[in-house]
């Protein structure tokens, strides 16, 4: 069995944020309120309040209190809720990497993948966003049709690997 325990986590505040324009000016504004920058792709950046994850070129995923933002975007970009429509399950453990590679098509055992990274990726067909929590510990965005589904796979999977 390895060595990984799968938890679906509390409900929490979650948005896309997504620039559509001006991104060196959205950068600069939002770096002068929240005091960090924008993350790169792949990667992400925050505080206990308000973490943003980067997925895709121009879209993150806002996680914590995102009330600052809409101003910070302007007409350059949007804000959209959908944190009721997203599961985070956190899977830790030494096992946690082994048990993204059952299914999975990302290649979630590479050193490089080490906390602050992020990916976006396909596990037995659905579609999932992974961050790295820290060395024991990753973040599944998982989306609620799915989820039950998802975390039944995990917990088969996990009784099965070695």
């Amino acid at each position: 069995m390895t060595d990984v325990t799968i938890s679906a986590l509390p409900a929490a505040p979650l948005h896309v944020l997504e620039i559509w324009s001006n991104p060196g000016e959205v950068a600069k504004r939002f770096e002068g309120v929240t005091g960090f920058a924008l993350p790169p792709a792949g990667r992400s950046d925050g505080s206990d309040a308000l973490r943003l994850i980067r997925f895709e070129p121009t879209v993150w995923l806002v996680e914590g209190d995102a009330s600052a933002l809409p101003d910070i975007l302007g007409e350059n970009g949007a804000l959209t809720a959908i944190g009721g429509g997203i599961v985070r399950v956190r899977l830790s453990g030494p096992g946690w990497r082994g048990l993204l590679m059952e299914g999975g098509v990302f290649d979630a055992e590479t050193p490089d993948f080490a906390p602050g990274c992020s990916a976006a990726t396909i596990i037995d067909q659905v579609n999932v966003r992974l961050h790295v929590e820290g060395a024991d510990a990753c973040i599944a965005y998982i989306p609620l049709s799915y989820a039950a589904d998802m975390i039944h796979f995990w917990n088969t999977a996990a009784r099965t690997l070695v």
